[in-house]
């Protein structure tokens, strides 16, 4: 339907009244469902707003944090009728996870924590290099490495310029956006302005790129109707640039009205134009649109319509299309387009309620189901313009992300179709309170929360590559698992988060959640995560960051060390400089060496904790950071009590043989330890099969005290020595102690041999005695064999069987002149039915003609007069391949003389000259010299003749 100046042209179908049932959030005492909507005609009605303030902010970089802001304040919802009807079967849905997500993890850290609001609206604007992130009811400016610059402040201290009678000045009303003017390089946050009438909308722009110093403010005043659940989308075509704004109404902030939509003047904006207008429809009997927002440095064409769009019914999108003119506001236009046919769906909860489980309490979490989640991101490709979007539903008896890609040619026309859709749902995990968004590669990144009955809420992301099959997401990737779960009858949850692309590469997709650090009611915490594809962009060189362990625990006073690594890509070889977040209080940290040098290494990270320093569960941030490049990964820091009470446990005896079928016991004891007197449960674990145990009593109350642990066997126990572990459990708390349990069969037999080891020479024989000892009463035969022989050997046993049940056997050993040396594990068997026991022997076969040597020497006999020398020549003969060392020794020299070899030994054949000196004390006279030649434990000799003169 087209309007003129604000006339309808023509009517519009009915509504289904099935749509539009979800809570509302407002930053008041107040939130909206809008439910069950009467079906009739829609009509939008023109109307223009102009600011009724317009005036400067002091810079970001003073603001102030507003005590009153840490009183409590719950946002309930305040429910309209609503009906039950859902869509048909979801044939979009995506069951199985596919290949992991192939993005690169980048930056990760904490953002702004818990003030007394609930919920957080976490949003966040991503500039060149700064990040402002904005929550219900404070903003920050950080850095991309995670350095805060700015803040946290109170909102309202931004908006105090406006005056004490405006809402956003004094009642931090929430439903805040923060964006990024891409193409006019300028930061926005915008705000509902006021919990109660006057009702208004706030927006702020930076006069400068400068996210930290003074901002445009504008206010335009809606009187006593709410303009709820406010979004906005920068829209810069060429003429006519606009920032477009959606919001549900509502009269006396109470009755729906219908979803305002509207374009302000954005040229006049970014100068502080006070004249700078709003050009609105109100569409009647609808709500939820999102606004179009741009992504990428390509605007859409000049006269392209602001889009807005709403999912219809449970199996249809409705867009509108405005197109403003801010020169002659009664010329703009406003367009319905044909709806767009999707895969049925049904709503999240079942009616976009509540129903989403935690782990540890019953207590569940708003879904939202019912509505579009922010953004609707438009990108121009050249070749083709894109929405994407996504939204909550039920995936079988859980909650999925449904998510969309639209895809129009290029022109100033409306012909949005579905090129692509699907569910995300691959397991029985809660999805839901995701943003999507779309870098320059046409590659997709949502994230969401999740959460079930086994795990904590955490943040995570999925997506695709541009070349990935259609209709799919690829295995999500954790950015951080919540530590604790929502609870003090706490559902609200979101209401929104925040997809962005980095403008810088227009590849790095910067994503914002709210996670619990611990079990608890308004203590929310932020975080941010990013990632890119690697086939976005220039393939640069890179890095990224691991760490090991992944978690570390300490007792409060002491510290502990990981390993953080640094891995190189595309030839990246710069400096790494090294830091870590999220250290709690009374700990620090250091890394050694800090930087990484060369593009690759290792640093580590040693932490240390004082007696102070709060016990508990952290994730730490580690941050590798080289120039523009900035890699995070995360670790775990347990920090315990130093002397928390404590027990332990012990059993006796530590020892107790049964018959199978028969029973015996054991008494565990615990012990407490630093006043401990809680109940411990008492468990048993590696008992035989056919076994089972009872304790008696169980548990043990008051910290101490003994139970009695009573073990029966089956007649199918398998025989056997079991280790059994008794375990004493105290909430979280464990220890455990061993026990040895010996299964005897009822009628059985063991077998032994000796002697351990036996030696032959090949060709010749040797034998062992087997014996068989009973147990049990066992008197049967037990036929014996043999095993392992080595070639050319055999073994008889005399007698085989041995009958009556004991008994021994001669086992008889023969080798043959090939039996190959060695020595060799003989495995004696006895067997009786189907039962068989065996030992082992071992054999020892050696060389009929081992390696040998001889020694020989010349001459004979020798003639000295004293004092002179005289020497023989000593020849070592090698046999059968011999190649050992022989060393030379010689007795019966005369007194007064001495005697050398060289050299002193000789391995294998070879000679040796002994050389024999005298002295002039010598002892005249004939003498025979015993030379030796000895190798091993093998030794020859010969004998000379010495005559001394």
């Amino acid at each position: 339907m087209t309007f003129v100046a604000g006339l309808p042209l023509a009517s519009d179908t009915l509504k289904e009244a099935s749509m539009k049932k979800s809570p509302l959030f407002v930053a008041s005492v107040a939130s909206i469902w809008l439910s069950g909507l009467v079906a009739s005609a829609q009509t939008a009605i023109f109307s223009v707003i102009s600011p009724d303030n317009v005036t400067v902010s002091q810079p970001l970089r003073d603001g102030r944090d507003d005590s009153n802001e840490n009183d409590r304040k719950v946002r309930n919802h305040h429910l309209l009728p609503k009906d039950g009807a859902s869509g048909d079967h979801d044939d979009a849905l995506q069951s199985s996870a596919g290949p992991v997500v192939s993005a690169v993890d980048g930056a990760r850290f904490a953002g702004v924590g818990a003030n007394g609001f609930a919920p957080p609206d976490t949003n966040m604007a991503v500039g060149p290099n700064h990040i402002l992130q904005t929550v219900n009811s404070r903003y920050a400016i950080y850095n991309k490495s995670g350095t805060l610059i700015s803040g946290p402040f109170s909102l309202s201290s931004l908006w105090a310029p406006l005056g004490s009678g405006n809402g956003c000045a004094t009642q931090n009303a929430g439903d805040v956006v923060a964006q990024y003017d891409k193409l006019a390089n300028r930061f926005l946050v915008t705000q509902l302005g006021g919990t109660a009438a006057p009702y208004s909308e706030c927006i702020a722009i930076s006069q400068t790129p400068d996210p930290t110093g003074a901002y445009w403010l504008y206010s335009y005043s809606y009187g006593s109707t709410l303009n709820d659940y406010p979004k906005f989308g920068v829209w810069p075509t060429a003429t006519n640039g606009a920032y477009l704004y959606t919001a549900n109404l509502f009269a006396n902030g109470a009755s729906f009205i219908g979803a305002q939509t509207c374009a302000f003047d954005r040229t006049k904006m970014l100068v502080g134009d006070p004249t700078a207008q709003g050009i609105c429809y109100t569409i009647s009997n609808d709500a939820n649109y999102l606004p179009s927002d741009l992504d990428g440095s390509a605007a859409p064409l000049d006269g392209t319509p602001g889009y807005f769009l709403t999912y219809e019914t449970l199996s249809s999108l409705r867009i509108w299309a405005l197109a403003p003119n801010f020169a002659n506001p009664n010329a703009s236009t406003m367009t319905q387009t044909p709806d767009i046919a999707v895969s049925s769906f049904v709503q999240a909860c079942g009616s976009g309620g509540t129903c989403i489980p935690q782990v540890g309490t019953s207590q569940q979490l708003d879904s939202l189901g019912d509505r579009p989640m922010y953004r609707l991101a438009f990108r121009n490709f050249g070749d083709h313009e894109a929405l994407v979007f996504n939204h909550s539903v039920t995936a079988g008896s859980s909650v999925g992300v449904r998510w969309y890609e639209l895809r129009a040619p290029v022109s100033t026309s409306v012909a949005f179709n579905v090129y692509q859709q699907g569910t995300y749902a691959p397991d029985s995990t809660f999805r839901w309170m995701g943003s999507a968004a779309q870098d320059s590669a046409g590659d997709i990144g949502i994230g969401y929360s999740a959460s079930n009955t086994s795990i904590h809420p955490a943040i995570r992301y999925t997506g695709r590559e541009a070349a990935d099959p259609l209709n799919t997401l690829r295995a999500e990737t954790s950015m951080i698992e919540g530590p604790g779960s929502q609870t003090g009858g706490l559902s609200r949850w979101g209401d929104y988060s925040a997809m962005r692309i980095d403008p810088s590469d227009d590849c790095t997709f910067w994503y914002t959640n709210e996670f619990l650090p611990s079990d608890g009611s308004f203590n929310w915490s932020t975080y941010f995560a990013s990632f890119k594809y690697p086939t976005c962009g220039p393939q640069t060189a890179d890095f990224s960051v691991s760490a090991t362990p992944a978690t570390q625990t300490v007792t409060q006073g002491t510290g502990t060390n990981y390993s953080a690594t640094v891995t190189p890509s595309n030839g990246f070889t710069g400096n790494v400089t090294m830091s870590v977040n999220g250290l709690p209080t009374g700990a620090n940290a250091t890394f050694s060496p800090n930087p990484i040098t060369g593009g690759s290494g290792s640093s580590s990270l040693s932490v240390t904790t004082s007696s102070t320093t709060p016990t508990g569960t952290y994730t730490l941030t580690i941050t590798g950071t080289s120039a523009g490049l900035i890699h995070s990964t995360t670790v775990t820091l347990v920090v315990n009590w130093s002397n928390p009470p404590d027990f332990s446990i012990s059993a006796s005896p530590s020892t107790q043989t049964v018959t199978q079928g028969n029973g015996t016991s054991y008494t565990a004891t615990v012990t407490p330890s630093n006043g401990f007197n809680g109940s411990v449960t008492l468990s048993a674990s590696g008992l035989p099969s056919g076994a089972g145990a009872t304790f008696s009593p169980n548990p043990i109350t008051g910290g101490s005290g003994s139970s009695t642990m009573s073990v029966t066997t089956g007649s199918s126990t398998p025989p056997g020595t079991y280790t059994l572990r008794i375990t004493g459990t105290n909430g979280s708390t464990s220890h455990s102690t061993t026990v040895t349990l010996v299964v005897n069969s009822t009628a059985g037999f063991s077998i032994s041999a000796s002697p351990s080891s036996q030696t032959v020479t090949q060709g010749n024989s040797t034998s062992y005695t087997a014996t068989v000892t009973p147990s049990g009463g066992f008197n049967g035969s037990v036929t014996l064999s043999a095993s392992g022989l080595p070639t050319g050997a055999n073994a008889s046993f005399s007698p085989n069987p041995i009958s009556g049940g004991s008994g021994s056997s001669t086992m008889s050993v023969t080798t043959s002149s090939t039996t190959p040396t060695g020595t060799y594990t003989l495995r004696i068997t006895g067997t009786n039915g189907s039962t068989s026991h065996s030992t082992t022997v071992t054999l020892v076969v050696n060389s009929t003609n081992p390696p040998g040597f001889s020694i020989s020497a010349s001459p004979s006999s020798q003639t000295v007069t004293r004092p002179n020398s005289t020497s023989y020549t000593v020849t070592v003969t090698a046999t059968n391949g011999f190649n050992g060392t022989v060393a030379f020794s010689v007795h019966g020299l005369p007194s007064g003389s001495s005697a050398s070899f060289s050299p002193t030994s000789v391995t294998g054949p070879g000679t040796s000259t002994m050389t024999v000196n005298t002295s002039t004390s010598t002892s005249t006279g004939t003498f025979t010299l015993r030379i030796r030649g000895s190798s091993g434990g093998t030794t020859h000799s010969t004998s000379v003749r010495l005559t001394v003169q």
